[in-house]
């Protein structure tokens, strides 16, 4: 089963959500069955390199609220990553552009198994809303890829070019086209899309739907009775 997400590094919800899908493939026993494809979705491509305001000045500013009504609601999302174990930290986190950040992942997603691929969509996770470092920074994204298993110097090279920018303006485009508008938004063997992060139990129901509708499809094509035609005979 290919799951195909559209996050953005700053969006909340994409790792709480992201979270909660992990723990569901995990308890269902799907970790050999389930394969992530990650897809660049930058909720502010105009985003600075360099920290500007707090989050809870930005929160309050876009959502017209005052600050303590800002803060209020960014611990209740907090909360909910707690929830689920994350030391959820966003009230102090430093926004910035994460676009080299979803570059990163690009390579990672070229050259590298799917392991080191999920270690470094973790990581840079982490660095943003518990380590509140700045996505932008090329020092804080080179660390978090050798971390994850990356080499240094085509982290580098990948850092100070523009590669893979391509890649995720194309799956920029992608989503535009599929008319997403919010994130997490993910796909299921290309059919079933969940537009935001589910419940624990929501993505199993998910998970369990379409396996569910993956194994008809498969013992329905080892049915199929044999026949042949102009073209040749079916094998």
């Amino acid at each position: 089963m290919t799951l195909t997400i559209w996050s953005d590094f700053a969006c909340p919800y994409c790792y709480i959500g992201e979270t909660r899908l992990q723990r569901a493939i995990e308890e269902l026993g799907l970790k050999d069955k389930v394969q992530i494809d990650y897809r660049a979705f930058e909720l502010d491509p105009t985003a600075p390199k360099e920290v500007t305001t707090t989050t809870p000045e930005r929160f309050a500013m876009k959502y017209r609220l005052s600050v303590p009504e800002a803060e209020q609601q960014i611990e209740q999302i907090s909360s909910l990553g707690r929830e689920v174990g994350i030391d959820f930290r966003y009230a102090t986190t430093r926004y910035s552009n994460t676009r080299d950040a979803h570059r990163l992942m690009k390579l990672a997603e070229a050259k590298y198994d799917r392991a080191t691929v999920e270690r470094l969509n973790e990581a840079l996770f982490k660095a943003y809303f518990t380590e509140n470092l700045v996505l932008a920074d090329h020092k804080v994204l080179l660390d978090k890829a050798v971390e994850s298993g990356l080499d240094k110097e085509e982290v580098e090279e990948v850092l100070n070019s523009d590669k893979y920018d391509d890649e995720v303006r194309y799956d920029e485009r992608e989503a535009m086209m599929r008319g997403v508008h919010g994130v997490p938004y993910i796909v299921f063997n290309g059919g079933f899309a969940v537009p935001g992060a589910l419940s624990e139990d929501g993505f199993k129901s998910a998970l369990r739907r379409e396996l569910k509708k993956q194994e008809e499809a498969e013992a329905e094509a080892t049915e199929r009775p044999h026949a042949c035609g102009p073209e040749g005979c079916q094998i």
